[in-house]
């Protein structure tokens, strides 16, 4: 049978033997002919479907047509941003950045000590990853306002990992060889992943179990502090929920009223300022600011006291001078290998997750675009830099970022001024920080994870849509209870069950008429829509594959056995025609294929004819390279469901005496 038996041609016109077909038979009778999409070599069509994989963005596009010259320079802007926005760079753009710059290194200084002590790191590896980052993120980085550090996720999670096999009091020289180690490993996987244009695969990681992830973590970061502010000395190392709990209470007699009066009265400070900002988004200066005058009025008084009371456990000794090399202390070997490497991929996914939302939010919020896999390569090149620089994972944090866009900043020369001011700070200030109470550390952490705890966002998802809401809550509770680790491979574990549950779940809709808009929409949705006599039409709204073709078999087997217990209740003409509408139907493979077959001799054992309409240029390709259309005859294929209807209601017309076509 050829394609024109079939009401097919191709995307020029020609009939299979090559002919012209003309207007009047590609659209005999009103009906029109389905074309096949142009002819392509496999070679194109995998060609194209790795462009869209992997350059959905087009990224060499602006060399198209250019002058040598001019693609080199465009090249050095592709790879070095800064040789973009560098030569449009003046002077009233410096002031802002360089304001922006001092106030987020106000808050950078002191988070990034607290930090250091989150991922069981000295204070000063802190400073260390908030000096030498920002300046390779200045060069490389897409992102005008994203200001990078240490930040809170990424540092709980490499301290509890590796403290679960290494401590830093017992063995600091292997704790430190570790963490440099992570951090090498989870720079590579980012530079790579974003060199390879993998970012989709981050994707996994979605926004539900993410906002559980990350409130769980909060809460259990929040319960660590309680060490800091209640001046416990002997503490748990593990980071769930109950065990943290027993830990603070069967250590009562080491409670210190005076680290708890402290810690209480800096946290309502901490927490006002944050309140105080986010009511009035002109004083973000309030907040800010709050952590650094905490850090410097604690220590005032702390220094003032310090003859009448040693309670108060401090810092102590920080070394001055920039970021000594680290690359000796890499660690490539041994038994704790497999360890380095567990933390680095899990640190650089959650870093490179974090910094790359954060980034695209405030691009969106001032209308320009952030290329995510150039933002990939230049977080792990500034891991990869940093691992040798004495620095342990860096990205991209929602908090300095907030204040640098508050603060008017306008470019990454924000970050260079930044780290700029903590250059000045490791050279001449550290003395300063000598009696800086442990308990200040404490309170800035709790104030700074506290916001990741969104449950309006939780509210929101049970609003929306229940299993994201589930998928949320699974993961927050396996935070709490199991581990952070496992924790995040719940949340990835229930984000690819999701998408296997949408894939060998797909819905379908049974569709009816409504005459006002002249087109066909789901009975159950839309009251107003109304069935067609003798005809039962059904809409699939997912690729066909081999994952869920059995069920899209029985469902619709389903939804005919449905249809003819309602025709026999209700005493209605029997179903004749079945057409399914596969307009939803973005590909198909051999397994969907052979259902449809399946199908169509099923039904046409019960009488019952088997239509296809307006199937997707690529299904149909491979339903006519299969010879599967040969089966359904000339009129088991339409382009619509509309002139489906039409065609085949007038060819039962002279069956039953004169009448005109169903037309509708």
């Amino acid at each position: 049978m050829t394609m024109n038996s079939i009401k097919v041609e191709d995307s020029s016109g020609n009939t299979n033997d090559g002919t012209e077909a003309s207007s009047s038979s590609s659209q005999s009778n009103g009906v029109h002919k389905v074309c096949l999409p142009p002819h392509r070599t496999t070679f194109q069509k995998l060609r194209h479907r790795l462009s869209e994989i992997f350059f959905p963005d087009d990224p060499l596009h602006r060399f198209k047509n250019q002058t040598t010259l001019r693609k080199f320079v465009l090249g050095l802007q592709f790879f070095f941003p800064v040789f973009e926005w560098g030569p449009k760079y003046n002077l009233m753009l410096l002031r802002s950045d360089i304001i922006a710059g001092i106030t987020i290194a106000s808050l950078a200084i002191p988070q990034g000590i607290s930090y250091a002590k989150l991922a069981n790191l000295p204070p000063i590896i802190g400073l260390y990853s908030s000096f030498v980052p920002p300046l390779i993120y200045s060069i490389l980085g897409s992102s005008r306002h994203l200001a990078v550090g240490p930040v809170s996720i990424a540092s709980l999670v490499m301290g509890t990992m590796l403290s679960q096999a290494v401590t830093y009091s017992k063995e600091p020289a292997l704790y430190l060889q570790l963490a440099f180690t992570a951090t090498l490993i989870a720079g590579c996987l980012q530079a790579a992943m974003g060199f390879f244009r993998l970012g989709f695969i981050i994707d996994f990681l979605s926004k539900a179990t993410l906002l559980g992830f990350m409130a769980g973590a909060a809460v259990i970061v929040s319960l660590q502090q309680l060490k800091g502010l209640l001046g416990i000395v002997h503490f748990t190392n593990k980071m769930e929920i109950i065990p943290v709990l027993t830990s603070v209470f069967e250590n009562r007699n080491e409670w210190t009223w005076q680290t708890v009066v402290m810690g209480g009265c800096f946290l309502m400070f901490l927490l006002t300022a944050r309140q105080i900002s986010a009511r009035n988004p002109k004083l973000f200066w309030v907040s800010a600011a709050a952590p650094l005058v905490s850090v410097i009025l604690s220590t005032v008084i702390v220094y003032l006291i310090k003859n009448e009371t040693h309670a108060i456990p401090t810092i102590g000794h920080l070394p001055k001078g920039i970021n000594p090399p680290s690359v000796n202390k890499l660690h490539f070997g041994g038994p704790f290998m497999a360890l380095a490497l567990r933390v680095g991929i899990i640190t650089g996914i959650l870093a490179l997750t974090e910094g790359i939302a954060v980034g695209r939010t405030f691009a969106a919020m001032e209308n320009y675009q952030v290329d995510g896999n150039k933002e990939m390569i230049a977080i792990g090149l500034m891991n990869i830099v940093g691992s040798c620089a004495s620095c342990f994972v860096t990205t991209g944090s929602f908090s300095r970022s907030a204040v640098s866009y508050n603060a008017g900043g306008k470019s990454v020369v924000s970050n260079i001024v930044m780290a700029a001011t903590v250059l000045i700070t490791l050279l001449f200030l550290m003395p300063l920080f000598h009696y800086t109470p442990n308990v200040i550390l404490a309170a800035i952490i709790i104030t700074a994870v506290i916001g990741l705890i969104d449950y309006q966002g939780a509210f929101r998802l049970w609003k929306v849509d229940k299993l994201d809401c589930i998928a949320c809550l699974s993961s927050f509770f396996g935070v709490l209870f199991i581990s952070v680790a496992i924790g995040l491979l719940i949340a990835v574990g229930i984000s690819v069950f999701k998408i296997l549950l949408h894939v060998t779940r797909p819905n379908t809709n049974v569709l009816g008429y409504i005459s006002s808009t002249r087109s066909f929409q789901s009975l159950s949705r839309y009251t107003t829509a109304v069935r067609i006599p003798s005809f039962l039409i059904i809409a699939v709204e997912a690729p066909f594959y081999f994952a869920n073709s059995t069920y899209l078999h029985e469902r619709t087997l389903r939804w005919i056995r449905e249809e003819e217990d309602r025709i026999k209740a209700n005493q209605e003409p029997p179903i004749k025609c079945v057409i399914l509408d596969m307009t939803a139907v973005t590909a198909i493979d051999t397994s969907g294929i052979d259902t449809i077959c399946e199908l169509r001799r099923i039904l046409e054992k019960r009488s019952l004819k088997l239509v296809l309409a307006n199937p997707v240029g690529n299904v149909m390709e491979k339903l006519f390279n299969s010879n599967a259309l040969e089966a359904f005859g000339l009129d088991g294929l339409y382009l619509t469901v509309s002139e489906a209807v039409d065609d085949i209601s007038s060819s039962w017309k002279p069956e039953k005496g004169p009448a005109q076509p169903l037309t509708i």
